[in-house]
């Protein structure tokens, strides 16, 4: 390989990173920087795609992730982004998707659920592309909102969009001046199936039959496997906005959660003894774990798996099929239960007087004070018997893929002390591993084999949520040696850009793959392993059923109150 650098570029739901990635696997430098988010009503997100790509260069170019190294050694940039979406004129200009008209927001987030009525009509549909998303059409994948801004923007939106791109192709985009689209984002998000390409019926039946037009330039008419190369490079204003060189190489994009998985699926296990060794990289599934948590299992063959997202053709790995089973909130879930309690304020003010210098969260806080809670030899699992949440605050995105779901809680007391709230936040991460365990289920149920986790994100770094995961699934956890597996995963692309790997020669999929296990497996590293409590098995057996009844009982009072 080339000696040289990779930059990868993170877009999270609140804020922008970058990284200065080494060969094999090493950050040398990072950076970030906030974005803003806008409610303007209720279930609506909504960002600015200038402020997104203004702060993607901030964190390039003016806090110097690259300061140290000549502009020559960087030898390719990746992006990845959240899955929200982009509106632009035909002089690629913001459109907006606000009732209140300001222009400069004009990106539907990931996750605003404006659109559950038009994704339920879609559902409604029974159309064959429906397969290929679980069978129900969520509302956080782009043909509900986009029939949302036909109905509801028609003439301050619809009327004015020439480009709709999800926003990782955006960001390529915006580098190279490349209209092609990454098959990440089209395949997961979109309902766009290689070979065949776009279903003009499907279209037409939800009433959308104007993006046929041109053959579909609005959405895409060409594509690409992520981490292939694009145009030529940077542009000579995107070197200038990133301090990079012209034509430097820029990898087809990633969806955010993708980015994570890539950054760790392929890292080599050898010597940590794990269930998945000597296994295909099928035996392996990746969380990627932070606002939201997304669930990737991949397959060689076409794995149809009710209410998770799939199979779709390279969208992380070339030549291999992609499942999504995911869970809409998760660390957003946690920091609104912990925040909510009424000892939210004592929480803060005891964090501040345990840990005054170190800087050490709240969490960090509470999974002390739930070791203290823990009666001597008994694990801290076991003060969650009697409290039991069912996580779906949000709507549940799998396995049961009903966005009209509500969150519960069953086993409050008549009080507001610090346990309570510390108990209630263990009560909430124990029911989201237990909703991965219902996607697991329903995976395995279809044919995956998984035998190990590999977590990363946010989430991975509280030690609490990383053992009950373990504890309740009763399988290993593989935590990144790295722990920003999501920027490893951008420069990957980068990495596979520039085609500093001897293995690829051409563009065909056989070599890409090539090309993505060796970057994988020299720039992806295991840091550790944490086991399962086998003595906890009985526990979570109980739990889980207590689980699933919660969901049963749920939907009998939905039931009941129907009644006319």
């Amino acid at each position: 390989m080339a000696e040289g650098y990779y930059v990868g570029v993170d877009v999270g739901s609140n804020s922008v990173r970058a990284a200065l990635v080494t060969p094999g696997g090493l950050l040398e430098t990072t950076a970030e920087e906030p974005i803003s988010i806008w409610q303007p009503l209720s279930h609506h997100f909504v960002q600015s795609s200038t402020d997104i790509w203004d702060k993607c260069c901030t964190v390039v170019k003016v806090k110097r992730v690259t300061q140290n190294v000549e502009k020559s050694r960087v030898r390719g940039i990746g992006f990845d982004a959240t899955c929200s979406l982009v509106v632009l004129d035909q002089n690629f200009q913001p459109v907006s998707v606000s009732q209140d008209g300001d222009q400069r927001r004009n990106t539907v987030m990931w996750m605003d659920h404006r659109a559950e009525e038009q994704a339920a009509r879609i559902t409604s549909t029974g159309h064959r592309v429906l397969s290929r998303v679980g069978g129900v059409m969520s509302p956080e994948l782009q043909p509900p909102k986009l029939l949302w801004l036909k109905e509801n923007l028609r003439e301050s939106c619809w009327d004015k969009a020439a480009h709709f791109f999800d926003l990782p192709d955006f960001l390529s985009w915006k580098a190279t001046g490349s209209l092609t689209r990454s098959l990440c984002t089209l395949v997961c998000k979109w309902t766009y199936c290689p070979p065949e390409g776009w279903d003009a019926g499907f279209w037409s039946s939800i009433g959308l039959e104007d993006l046929l037009e041109n053959n579909f330039s609005k959405i895409g008419s060409a594509t690409c496997s992520p981490g292939s190369p694009l145009g030529g490079g940077l542009t000579q204003d995107a070197a200038a906005d990133l301090s990079l060189q012209p034509g430097t190489a820029v990898g087809a994009s990633l969806i955010d959660a993708h980015a994570g998985g890539l950054g760790m699926i392929g890292a080599d296990i050898k010597g940590f003894h794990l269930p998945c060794e000597d296994q295909p990289i099928t035996a392996r599934m990746v969380m990627i774990c932070g606002t939201s948590t997304c669930h990737m299992a991949i397959s060689e063959q076409p794995l149809f798996v009710p209410g998770v997202w799939g199979p779709c053709l390279s969208a992380m790995v070339p030549g291999l099929w992609l499942n999504e089973g995911g869970q809409s909130a998760t660390g957003r879930l946690i920091e609104h239960m912990v925040k909510g309690h009424g000892a939210y304020t004592q929480l803060q003010e005891q964090a501040r007087q345990r840990f005054p210098h170190t800087g050490e969260n709240i969490y960090n806080y509470l999974n002390n004070h739930l070791s203290f809670m823990a009666t001597s030899g008994s694990s801290v699992d076991l003060l969650g018997s009697s409290l039991h949440v069912w996580p779906d605050f949000h709507g549940n995105r799998s396995p049961v893929a009903d966005p009209s779901l509500k969150g519960m809680v069953i086993g409050l007391a008549l009080s507001q002390t610090l346990d309570d709230l510390a108990l209630l936040y263990l009560a909430t991460v124990q029911a989201l591993a237990l909703g991965t365990l219902h996607i697991l289920e329903a995976m395995k149920e279809a044919g995956h084999d998984i035998r190990t986790l590999f977590l990363c994100g946010g989430l991975s770094k509280n030690s609490l949520f990383v053992q009950i995961h373990a504890n309740a699934t009763g399988l290993p956890v593989v935590l990144p040696e790295q722990l920003e597996a999501v920027l490893i995963g951008a420069a990957v692309l980068g990495a596979c850009a520039s085609q500093d790997y001897s293995t690829v020669q051409e563009n065909h999929p056989e070599n890409l793959l090539a090309q993505y296990q060796e970057a994988m497996e020299r720039m992806a590293k295991v840091g550790r392993v944490v086991q399962p409590d086998s003595e906890l098995r009985g526990f979570y057996e109980r739990k889980y059923k207590v689980f699933l009844r919660l969901l049963a009982h749920q939907r009998e009072y939905q039931a009941l109150m129907n009644q006319r």
